[in-house]
């Protein structure tokens, strides 16, 4: 007798997997649709928010330019225009053989109507020439001897040129050595040669702060600020004799 066998239909996988990923596909068209909308709505409501928001920037960028071209740059023109007669005098004093006090005074306090490295300092501090007034007042003082005046203005100034930036700082060094601040003066000395390298500023300041660690008897430390120098700035001016002080003050720290 022939028995009955029922048929098992096999599971319809593939049609089952295709229409479950047309539903997801569809809850992802959904969801996208929904935050499309969320977002539509929320532009809407805010839009006047926004259209402030895109106002102010804009407001503040045309602020910022018309700033600098209205009164930056103009008052930048203005300040170098005023550091040429300072300038000048400066120069002459530096070439002069006598009356340099005199052109040195007139640089710093300017004269027939015109300005001084000071005047041109306090009223436009905030430009580039107004900085460099500053450069310019401390060297001047420092010539004059008014050293606390040249810390002063020397200490406004602030510059990453390769040879302004260390010689005001080394200037400033120079200045507290001249009425005896040691300590000051090493420190300084120290921050000018670190300052940049380069073949003229750095041994220079590295040979001061080596005679001047020797004054206050820090001998090791003048010991290498001199050793350093003939290792890296053999041919410099300051290297010419370095090895006199290597062995001055190799002697001095063993006695």
């Amino acid at each position: 007798m022939a028995t009955y066998k029922k048929k098992v239909s096999k599971p319809k996988k593939a049609h089952e997997e295709a229409i479950n990923d047309n539903s997801t596909t569809a809850e992802v068209f959904n969801t996208l649709d929904e935050t499309a909308s969320r977002s539509e709505k929320w532009i809407e409501k805010n839009n006047k928010v926004l259209f402030t928001g895109l106002v102010v920037i804009a407001g503040l960028i045309l602020g910022y330019l018309a700033y600098n071209t209205y009164i930056v740059e103009p008052t930048e023109k203005e300040a170098s225009n005023e550091l040429a007669f300072p300038r000048k005098h400066f120069n002459e004093a530096n070439l002069a053989s006598e009356n340099i006090d005199s052109l040195l005074t007139l640089g710093l306090e300017g004269a027939d109507g015109k300005y001084g490295f000071v005047d041109i300092s306090s009223t436009y501090g905030s430009t580039q020439a107004g900085n460099l007034a500053n450069y310019y007042a401390g060297i001047s003082y420092l010539k004059l001897k008014q050293y606390d005046k040249a810390i002063e203005y020397l200490s406004k100034f602030s510059s990453d040129d390769e040879l302004l930036g260390p010689t005001a700082l080394g200037a400033i060094g120079d200045a507290f050595a001249d009425i005896n601040q040691q300590e000051d003066a090493l420190k300084y000395y120290e921050q000018a040669a670190n300052k940049k390298d380069n073949q003229f500023t750095t041994p220079l300041f590295l040979f001061k702060a080596g005679i001047t660690a020797m004054d206050i008897k820090e001998f090791s430390k003048a010991e290498k600020y001199f050793s350093k120098i003939k290792s890296n700035y053999p041919v410099s001016a300051e290297g010419a004799d370095i090895d006199k002080y290597i062995q001055s003050a190799k002697f001095a720290s063993k006695n």
